[in-house]
């Protein structure tokens, strides 16, 4: 258990709601109504169940038999489910001291944990559909370390009321502000017209690909896959293959455009970008899910504008925050946490991302000094190699097995290389890097380019890449470690002089011992 999460002896009394001071009355208890919601929930989830569950035992046991067993099992099933729940409620209590925030549960395995509150770095509020119509929300208190659960504590529910007493008694702290002539309040807020980048993410491909699975997957389980198969069959009886595979691919990409769509509006819906006074990022958003996620701005050390391919087609890109003391579990449970606007035109990330760090213009759209053409030829030959190796494999075995094969790799071919050089190219295009005031800029990708905006101040140390093929190009890679975001960041297939010299200048002294200076040629 890490230093944060110390035991508290202090005695298990009652749920009192006075001051937060360190004496026994002060205990809080959740709110009693997290019974009625596990519940709902669970009876939701055997509602869901009980239809293939009937059918499933109706042809051994006849259907009224099979609905009785299935009623009796979902009653039993709801029961112990609220009755567990009634348990938990009873046995977690919880304070917020002076010094430190307190959280004790369980029955047989009693767990008493605490946070010193000057550590404490988030405390983010979530509210699924059922605890939004109960006026409750769940509270996450994060220190931010990589400690796994240690680092956090969770209410599971509170009012929304006391959920936001919660929020700003603990980051109540950061009141002296961060210095800056940028406005406070409402940054920016959601524009309806954004949701067109939503079908050009990759979200549609892999959501149209899942609902093309789920349907056979389902299929499966009552038995009914090869009547599937059959059925569309018939409907393409007198279609080409071709065809067939065509038309099969356009219906589960529009499935996938619309599922997009709708997560879009999940997740983005009533999103708003605010300024707290004492210097906070609050972001909000959520449709039947409200997410609400705050950021210190002493933690930022940059920010991270994103531009997928098909996004970056359309102009547009988002916008995510490059912070210190980001948790793994924090990662696991909210993948887009550190995300403070979606995919929006260009200007406006350009707008949000100078708001956000108190700049008159945003440094990730300073001029960017290009890399040599000898980055280019090595994405080139990956994108070569990428294309042929496959194709030579397939060729082999149609050789040996089948003509079908020889087809495909010559389809792989003519789709594989073009696509290859496309990408390569546009990969090397976006390569780049400068030092622009206070930061550091380095741009990379093409499926998914990133340009970066690190805060000088935040690199603890370079690392220098070479390898043998780099030796040979005269180029390198030199990567800023920091202890913000992913952790690295790294200008790739740069010139070995100029690479150098960024890193010199980013960071003056700390490159300089290793470094040593060649006078310019007479």
């Amino acid at each position: 258990m890490s230093p944060e999460a110390a035991v508290s002896p202090s005695p298990d009394t009652g749920g009192g709601h006075g001051p937060a001071t360190a004496t026994a009355v002060d205990w809080r208890r959740l709110d009693r109504r997290t019974v009625l919601v596990s519940a709902l929930v669970t009876a939701g989830v055997a509602a869901g169940a009980a239809v293939p569950t009937t059918l499933g035992l109706s042809g051994r046991f006849g259907f009224g038999t099979a609905v009785a067993w299935v009623l009796a099992g979902a009653a039993l099933l709801i029961g112990s489910a609220a009755a567990g729940d009634y348990v938990r409620w009873r046995r977690t209590r919880y304070r917020i001291g002076t010094e430190r925030v307190e959280l004790h549960t369980g029955l047989l395995l009693v767990k008493k944990r605490s946070l010193a509150r000057e550590r404490i770095r988030s405390v983010d509020l979530t509210a699924h559909l059922l605890q939004r119509a109960l006026g409750l929300v769940t509270v996450r208190i994060g220190t931010g370390e990589h400690s796994g659960n240690d680092s956090t504590l969770e209410l599971d529910p509170v009012t929304r009321a006391e959920g936001e007493r919660l929020r700003r008694e603990l980051l109540e702290r950061t009141a002296t502000g961060t210095p800056g002539t940028h406005r406070e309040g409402e940054l920016v807020a959601l524009d309806p017209r954004w949701i067109r980048y939503a079908p050009v993410s990759f979200v549609a491909p892999a959501l149209g690909g899942a609902a093309a699975g789920a349907v056979m997957q389902v299929s499966d389980w009552f038995g009914a896959q090869g009547r599937v198969i059959e059925w569309v069959g018939e409907r393409f009886r007198d279609t080409s293959l071709t065809a067939m595979i065509v038309i099969l691919a356009v219906a589960a990409m529009a499935a996938g455009v619309v599922g997009a769509l709708g997560l879009w509006v999940e997740m983005w819906w009533n999103y708003r970008l605010e300024r707290e006074p004492g210097g906070t990022l609050r972001i909000r958003r959520g449709l039947l899910t409200s997410r609400s996620v705050s950021i210190e701005e002493r933690r930022l050390r940059g920010v991270d504008l994103v531009e997928p391919l098909g996004i970056r087609t359309f102009g547009a890109a988002r916008v995510d925050a490059i912070t210190t003391g980001l948790a793994k579990d924090d990662e696991e449970q909210h993948g887009d946490h550190n995300t403070l606007l979606p995919a929006a035109p260009r200007p406006v990330a350009d707008a949000v991302a100078a708001d956000v760090l108190r700049e008159t213009v945003s440094p990730t759209g300073a001029p960017l000094t290009g890399h040599p053409l000898a980055a280019r030829g090595r994405r080139l030959r990956r994108a070569y190699w990428a294309v042929l190796v496959p194709v030579a494999v397939l060729a082999l075995l149609g050789a040996l097995l089948t003509p079908v094969l020889l087809w495909i790799a010559l389809g792989c071919a003519v789709v594989g290389l073009p696509a290859g050089v496309f990408l390569a190219r546009d990969a090397y295009r976006g390569l780049g890097h400068t030092v622009s005031g206070d930061y550091l800029v380095v741009r990379s990708g093409t499926v998914r380019r990133s340009t970066a905006a690190l805060e000088r101040a935040g690199v603890i140390g370079w690392t220098v890449g070479q390898t043998y093929f780099q030796r040979r190009a005269g180029v390198l890679s030199v990567t800023a470690t920091t202890a913000a975001g992913a952790g690295a960041y790294t200008a790739y297939d740069t010139d070995a002089s100029e690479g150098l010299a960024f890193a010199a200048e980013a960071v003056p002294g700390l490159l300089e011992p290793f470094l040593e200076r060649v006078p310019p040629a007479e």
